[in-house]
């Protein structure tokens, strides 16, 4: 399955996922010291991972669009 899909996908989406974990890791540790309560924790957990989610939609979209490009750049001399 994987030598079908590109190693830059995989490589990529493997580090937003680690980006994820960092950040709910984050949102774990301010709770676990007391700077959240539960309610700012739950939001940061649902923040942390809409933000992770759109950053890696929108890095797959821009890196798709210039994998293949339909238009090729004609050069004038």
């Amino acid at each position: 399955m994987f030598d079908v899909i590109p190693t830059p996908i995989v490589t990529g989406t493997l580090g937003y996922i680690l980006l994820c974990f960092l950040g709910l890791g984050g949102v774990f540790g301010s709770r676990a010291v007391g700077v959240m309560d539960k309610d700012e924790a739950a939001i940061g957990n649902v923040v942390v991972c809409i933000a992770s989610f759109g950053m890696w939609l929108f890095w797959l979209c821009a890196w798709l669009h210039q994998w293949h490009p339909l238009i090729a750049p004609i050069y004038e001399e």
